[in-house]
């Protein structure tokens, strides 16, 4: 029996951002419904384990598609010819199925438990798989959150950048996936309260389909009745090309092609690289 699919590559791409994607939104979405309708945990426990599905949903990709599992990288990628741009919306689909797969999955696990706390399917458990203004109860607008997205993308991408440029002394050994699981974890503590921090359009967008379908019908709305859906796919769509944009003027630009550093050995060379 083959043990690899015969399949295209850009298929086989698209395979592995679904399945990262996928991973990353059932932990993410998954410690959300267990905090707020389970009563167990806290903000930290979804800090972390966002940022953790991050790790372990880059590694599930990583080696085949880059691990972007996020459109707002695709395309700051794309953007500055890190990627085909070909590859764009395959990816971005992709991504996107993965998110909403995800969702539907811990929608039916949490189906009691989601019932016995909000009966309702309201804003009081809406934002257990998509985000809000203020997370439905702080004093921030719409454009607050969309403020909010571009700057928390941008710092994402940012360090993204900085982790994966094999000319800045990046993470070896492979663990370049773990340390972007922790800018994830650190932008959850330092950057939640405004909009969520979804900092990736397919994480909000395909959890906010999955919801509406099950029963949340002011899933496209904030609490003041605003068509909300749109802040996480734009803000970080500009935030993510923003934040690379500026990792490129302010430190690629200074480090020289043609002083590259030692080549790791075998052992350690990084195999994570949202280039490829």
């Amino acid at each position: 029996m083959a043990d690899r699919l015969e399949l295209p590559p850009l298929a086989r791409e698209m395979l592995a951002e679904f399945a990262g994607t996928m991973i990353l939104i059932l932990f993410g979405v998954g410690v959300v419904a267990q905090v707020v309708a389970g009563g167990l945990g806290n903000h930290d426990s979804i800090a972390w384990a966002w940022g953790l599905g991050v790790t372990l949903g880059v590694y599930t990709a990583a080696r085949i598609s880059g691990g972007h599992i996020n459109p707002a990288v695709t395309l700051a990628l794309a953007v500055f010819r890190r990627l085909p741009w070909v590859k764009v919306i395959p990816y971005v689909v992709a991504q996107f199925l993965g998110a909403f797969v995800a969702a539907l999955i811990v929608r039916w696990n949490y189906t009691e438990v989601l019932a016995k706390f909000d009966p309702g399917h309201t804003l009081k458990t809406q934002f257990v798989f998509s985000t809000l203004p203020g997370n439905g109860t702080a004093p921030v607008s719409m454009w607050g959150g969309f403020r909010d997205q571009i700057i928390g993308t941008a710092i994402l991408l940012f360090l993204v950048m900085a982790l994966t440029d094999v000319r800045n002394n990046p993470p070896l050994a492979n663990l370049a996936p773990v340390v972007v699981g922790f800018v994830v974890v650190a932008i959850g503590m330092a950057w939640g309260t405004a909009a969520g921090y979804a900092i990736n359009p397919a994480r909000d967008l395909g959890p906010r389909l999955a919801q509406y379908l099950t029963g949340y019908e002011g899933a496209w709305r904030d609490q003041y009745g605003d068509y909300y859906f749109w802040v996480p796919i734009v803000g970080p769509l500009i935030g993510g090309v923003i934040g690379a944009g500026l990792y490129l003027l302010l430190i690629g630009s200074s480090l020289s092609v043609g002083k590259e550093p030692p080549t790791p050995s075998a052992e350690s060379k990084p195999e994570y690289d949202p280039r490829a």
